[in-house]
Formats: structure tokens, C-alpha cells, sequence
């Protein structure tokens, strides 16, 4: 025989595990799409530096490269803030992709928090 103060516990308690379950998921989900903004961001940045270097090309072209990369994997809105400077990166010359992008914090919306640079040596290696 029940004890009939624990009627419908058992639906309380599985509403309050469904519910903590829930925003579990949410939150691998939401930092999955983080680091995944991060590192296309990071990505396109080392790409567009690399692009920068070649003969014929120049930081203009570093910065259209890495828009490029940036605008077909995310979307436009992660391409706005892209510069192009010369570095020195352990005394070597280099030429710095830095991309300031929003760091999705509720879906792909977020206020800019995400900051990379990419860096390619201006000199030749061989």
C-alpha cells in the first residue's frame, strides 16, 4: 500500500531531472558552437595572413582572404572587424591578421568578446 503523500512524486522528480538534463545538453551545445566560432575565426586569420605573403598579394588581400573564409563558414556578421599590421613574432617579421568577432553567446548572436590574430613570416624560408 502507497503512502499517499507520495502520490506524483514520481512525475515532480522526473520533471526536475528532465529539466537539469535539458540544460546540460544546452550548455555542451552552446560551448560546442563557441569553440567552433573560435576556431574557424583562428583559421581563416592564419589563412588570410598566409595569403597576405605571397608574391603579388599584400595586407589588402590578407584581409579580403580571411573575410572570404569568414563570411562562407559563419555568415557576414563574423567579418566585419578584420585589420592587417606587421608584427615581429620572435624577431622575425610577420605579417598580423587580427579579426575581432562576436562570441556566440545565445545561439550565433553575442556582443564581440572574440579576438584572434593569425601571423605569417614576410621574409622567405628558403
Amino acid at each position: 500500500m502507497r503512502v499517499a503523500d507520495e502520490r506524483g512524486s514520481a512525475v515532480a522528480e522526473f520533471t526536475m531531472v528532465a529539466a537539469l538534463l535539458v540544460a546540460l545538453v544546452l550548455a555542451v551545445i552552446q560551448l560546442a558552437l563557441a569553440l567552433h566560432v573560435r576556431a574557424t575565426v583562428a583559421d581563416a586569420a592564419a589563412e588570410g595572413a598566409r595569403h597576405a605573403t605571397l608574391v603579388g598579394a599584400g595586407p589588402a588581400a590578407g584581409i579580403a582572404r580571411t573575410r572570404e573564409l569568414i563570411t562562407t563558414a559563419l555568415g557576414p556578421g563574423f567579418a566585419e572587424r578584420v585589420s592587417a599590421t606587421t608584427a615581429s613574432v620572435a624577431g622575425v617579421e610577420t605579417i598580423e591578421i587580427r579579426v575581432a568577432a562576436p562570441l556566440p553567446v545565445l545561439g550565433l548572436v553575442g556582443p564581440v568578446g572574440l579576438e584572434v590574430r593569425g601571423h605569417a613570416p614576410l621574409e622567405s624560408l628558403g
